[in-house]
């Protein structure tokens, strides 16, 4: 990673408390909600690439899964925001990349990042590593999934081979507050860290003005949708 990089430039302010607490290990889970331009899916693909490449630095062989419902979705969201990540980060030189299978694989230690979808339940059980574990997951749009029982089931699969892991589960508040993601959120967990933002909290610069003009409109004309 090159050394003139400065995570400030890329991690939104809202974000460092977070950022701060996983450096520091004091959780397993990280649910982060809010709505579009929040840029919480932007940190998780920084902390994942960055996590890996400083868990080799303490001579750990570190893995991460990323997992959407619907396979055909991975390809032009979760996976080109892990290529964005690695590309701000400096590191483009340092992983390689491949959509069959989808992977990112760091060069130096042969780390992987992978890509599943959960279309198939069965899908789990055929994720592998050769060396390592997985220590990093991620559900992204997390209310796609079919509920809290089959996000249980993947991390039962995965998790495991390791002393610590973080999971990071993501997504847009949906509207109807019975939504099974919303009620997961507001369910006391010791391990978890709850993380809401929205695009107020990130530098207008990185927004531009036109979505921040089409938000201030959608909050003023229909509050629920904006929320």
């Amino acid at each position: 990673m090159s050394d003139t990089i400065q995570l400030t430039d890329i991690i939104a302010p809202a974000f460092y408390p977070v950022h701060w607490d996983i450096l520091d290990g004091n959780h397993t889970y990280y649910d982060l909600y809010g709505g579009r331009g929040s840029t919480k899916s932007s940190f998780i693909s920084v902390e994942i690439v960055l996590g890996m490449m400083m868990d080799t630095e303490r001579g750990e062989h570190t893995n991460a899964v990323v997992f959407r419902k619907v396979g055909n979705t991975l390809r032009e969201s979760v996976y080109e925001q892990i290529a964005w990540a690695i590309d701000e980060l400096g590191a483009s030189d340092m992983w390689t990349s491949s959509l069959s299978p989808m992977q990112f694989v760091y060069k130096p230690t042969g780390q992987k990042i992978i890509f599943r979808g959960l279309d198939k339940a069965k899908k789990t059980k055929s994720i592998k590593t050769s060396r390592g574990y997985f220590k990093y997951l991620w559900f992204e749009e997390l209310d796609e999934f079919t509920g809290i029982e089959e996000i249980r089931t993947v991390q039962q699969s995965v998790l495991r081979g390791g002393s610590k892991f973080v999971v990071f589960k993501s997504f847009n508040p949906p509207i109807s507050r019975s939504n099974w993601a919303n009620v997961y959120v507001e369910e006391p967990r010791e391990d978890s860290y709850r993380h809401k933002s929205d695009y107020t909290s990130v530098p207008v610069d990185w927004l531009g003005e036109q979505f921040i003009n089409d938000a201030e409109h959608l909050k003023a004309t229909n509050e629920r949708a904006y929320l």
